[in-house]
């Protein structure tokens, strides 16, 4: 035999194929379904109508509501006005300021690169960046354009992370309120 007409379905014709036609049901019904007790055993009967609220648990056919989210009120009173400890200029964003290492005050993260500028001699290529923690460094660039291939030279540990300052904690409570 050939395979055209075998009777499985994959050949010329379809005397094989055996499959009821498909047929579409509506999506939306102006009524809901409600299965029927006295097919479902004589059990509780589920609405299956769309839900507008809630959630439908699959496992039991319960329906119970979410709780609704309510966001946290911010704090009352503002943030702290401060003045920089070095150049006595006020801080206009005092999440950027970094804490002296002596005292904790606040300072300005300019003022901080510029001090370590004049302490450090720098040479071509070189430069002061934070590098994260509360830690400054003297990076030095090879090709100072391509700012991918560099070196650490010198790490300064400028905050301590076991002592947070005053200010800082007020800092915090502003910003992460949930």
């Amino acid at each position: 035999m050939s395979g055209s007409g075998n009777g499985n379905g994959r050949g010329g014709d379809n005397r094989g194929n055996r499959r009821k036609p498909f047929r579409r049901r509506e999506r939306e019904s102006t009524q809901p379904r409600i299965r029927d007790a006295s097919k479902n055993g004589g059990k509780k009967t589920i609405d299956f109508s769309p839900i507008s609220e809630g959630k439908l648990e699959r496992r039991r056919g319960i329906l119970f509501d979410r709780p609704k989210w309510v966001p946290p009120l911010p704090p009352s009173d503002p943030l702290p006005a401060a003045s920089c400890a070095w150049c006595d200029k006020p801080i206009k964003d005092i999440s950027l300021a970094i804490s002296e290492p002596d005292t904790g005050n606040p300072v300005h993260f300019e003022c901080v690169i510029n001090r370590i500028i004049e302490r450090e001699n720098l040479e071509s290529g070189d430069t002061v960046s934070y590098i994260g923690g509360g830690r400054f460094g003297v990076v030095h660039f090879n090709n100072p354009p391509d700012t991918r291939d560099f070196t650490i030279k010198k790490i300064f540990e400028w905050e301590n992370k076991e002592n947070r300052s005053d200010w800082r904690v007020t800092i915090s409570e502003h910003f992460s309120v949930t």
